[in-house]
C-alpha cells in the first residue's frame, strides 16, 4: 500500500532511539499526525516481536514526533486502494494493524506510551492496550469510526467495555473528544504528566 508520504523514505517513519534497556519507537510522521502506513505497522510488528525476545530490552517506549500521538490508521490510503477496485491490501493492513494490537495486548514486556497530542482511532490501538499510557495537558483522544461509516475497532470493544458505567459505549457511539485528564479519571490513561516534561522521558 502506497503510503501518504512519498516524498520521504519509509524507513523514516518509525525511528528507534536506545538507551541502556530501553528501546523507544518514535512515529515520524508529522505532517499526516503519524497515521499509520502499512510500512508503519509491519515495521512496529516486527520491532515489538523481536525485542520481546531479546534479553537486553527491558522496556518499549512509543512516542510520536510532532503534535500527534497517532491520529489513527490510514484509512485514506486504504479507500483509496478500495476506489482503485484493490480491495486485498485494505484487507491486509487491517490483518497487520489488528495482529500489532494482539501483540501489544499480550505484551510480555512492559510497554510505555506516550500519548502527547492526538490519538485517535489506530493510534489507540497502538498504545492504549500497552501496559502504561502516559497523558498530558495537550493530549486529545477520540475514536471518531461511527463519523466514517465504520466502527471503533483495534480492540475498542475491549478497553471502551471496562470503562466505568455506560461510558464506553457513549465515547464509542459518539466519536466524543476526551483531554487528558478525563482519560486517566476513566481509567484509559494510566498516568498524567506535564507537556513540559514528557519530552524528557527518553
Amino acid at each position: 500500500m502506497a503510503s501518504g508520504n512519498a516524498q520521504s523514505s519509509e524507513s523514516d517513519q518509525i525511528l528507534v532511539q536506545d538507551k541502556q534497556f530501553v528501546k523507544a519507537l518514535i512515529m515520524n510522521r508529522p505532517k499526516q499526525l503519524n497515521a499509520l502506513s502499512d510500512y508503519m505497522i509491519s515495521r512496529m510488528l516486527e520491532l515489538f516481536l523481536a525485542y520481546e525476545e531479546d534479553p537486553n530490552v527491558k522496556l518499549v517506549l512509543l512516542k510520536g514526533q510532532g503534535r500527534a500521538f497517532c491520529a489513527g490508521g490510514d484509512v485514506s490510503a486504504v479507500v483509496r486502494d478500495i476506489s482503485k477496485g484493490d480491495w486485498r491490501l485494505g484487507a491486509s493492513f487491517f490483518q497487520k494493524e489488528f495482529t500489532l494490537n494482539y501483540v501489544m495486548a499480550t505484551y510480555k514486556k512492559p510497554q510505555v506510551s506516550i500519548l502527547h497530542g492526538i490519538v485517535m482511532g489506530g493510534g489507540a490501538g497502538a498504545s492504549l492496550h500497552g501496559r502504561f499510557r502516559i497523558v498530558t495537558e495537550n493530549t486529545v483522544f477520540a475514536m471518531p469510526e461511527t463519523a466514517l461509516g465504520l466502527f471503533p475497532d483495534v480492540g475498542a470493544s475491549y478497553f471502551l467495555s471496562r470503562l466505568p458505567g455506560f461510558f464506553g459505549e457513549y465515547v464509542g457511539l459518539t466519536g466524543t473528544r476526551l483531554d487528558g485528564g478525563e482519560m486517566l479519571a476513566c481509567g484509559l490513561a494510566t498516568h498524567f504528566v506535564h507537556s513540559t516534561v514528557h519530552s524528557c522521558l527518553i
